[in-house]
């Protein structure tokens, strides 16, 4: 099934036809966050610490590093800045919980699904 949409760019309209897989060719996207500029990323089970961990969302590098090993941490916290697509974009804790390890420092280049930050909740 083909599906019509309308999608505005930099004010220029554009018409999209969009088709619909059948259930076995479907591929789950996760959500993506409507505020490019605050990501919220759900936690991931397990990390390679053993606990939960933070994973970057695209390739970028690190620009600055809020948290070290210990740090508590609450929903919502900013744990570090990622710089993709000359963009800054917060990365936060996605729950409360204790930073285990930070495998990333400023100046660090990650691709995407990188482990950024790994903590206990």
């Amino acid at each position: 099934m083909i599906k019509k949409y309308c999608v505005t760019v930099n004010g220029t309209r554009y018409e999209v036809e969009v088709e619909e897989l059948a259930a076995e060719g479907a591929v789950n996207v996760p959500a993506v966050n409507p505020d490019p500029v605050t990501a919220v990323l759900p936690a991931e089970k397990p990390a390679a610490s053993g606990g939960r961990s933070v994973k970057a969302p695209m390739p970028g590098a690190i620009l600055r590093v809020y948290v070290k090993p210990g740090d508590k941490i609450k929903a919502g916290d900013k744990l570090l800045v990622l710089e993709a697509m000359k963009m800054e974009n917060e990365i936060t804790a996605p729950e409360d919980g204790t930073v285990a390890t930070v495998p990333v420092s400023a100046g660090s280049s990650v691709s995407a699904g990188a482990e950024l930050v790994t903590y206990n909740p």
